[in-house]
C-alpha cells in the first residue's frame, strides 16, 4: 500500500478476514493469488505488482483482467529486504490463461 501511495495512487484499503471471497468474485484463479487484491479502472491487481506496472497497464489498456504476481516474492514491493529473487508481473484473464507482462 505504501509503495503505491508513494508513487502517485490514491489507496483505499479494507480489511477482510477471508480473502477467498473476494478473489473469487473478482475472478483470481488459484494460480494467480496473492495476498492483496485491488481493483482499479476495471481491472484486477493482485499481489505485490510494481507501481510502474500499474501505471503501464493504464496506459496500455490490453484486453486482460488484471495482472497478479503470484504468491510473495521477496524483493517485490512491500517484500523488499537483504534478499530478492527474480518474479513475473502476470497478465490474466476470465479463462485463467496468462502472459508474462514484466519480468524483475
Amino acid at each position: 500500500v505504501g509503495h503505491l501511495r508513494e508513487n502517485g495512487f490514491e489507496v483505499k484499503t479494507e480489511d477482510v478476514a477471508d480473502m477467498a471471497p473476494v478473489k473469487a468474485r473478482f475472478g483470481v484463479k488459484p494460480q494467480h493469488q496473492g495476498c492483496h487484491t485491488a481493483t482499479v479502472d476495471g481491472y484486477v491487481i493482485e499481489g505485490h505488482v510494481p507501481a510502474a506496472e500499474i501505471a503501464r497497464l493504464l496506459e496500455e489498456k490490453p484486453e486482460v483482467k488484471g495482472l497478479a504476481v503470484p504468491g510473495m516474492p521477496r524483493g517485490s514491493p512491500g517484500m523488499e529486504g537483504p534478499i530478492s529473487e527474480p518474479y513475473d508481473v502476470l497478465t490474466f484473464d476470465d479463462s485463467g490463461n496468462e502472459a508474462i507482462f514484466a519480468s524483475y
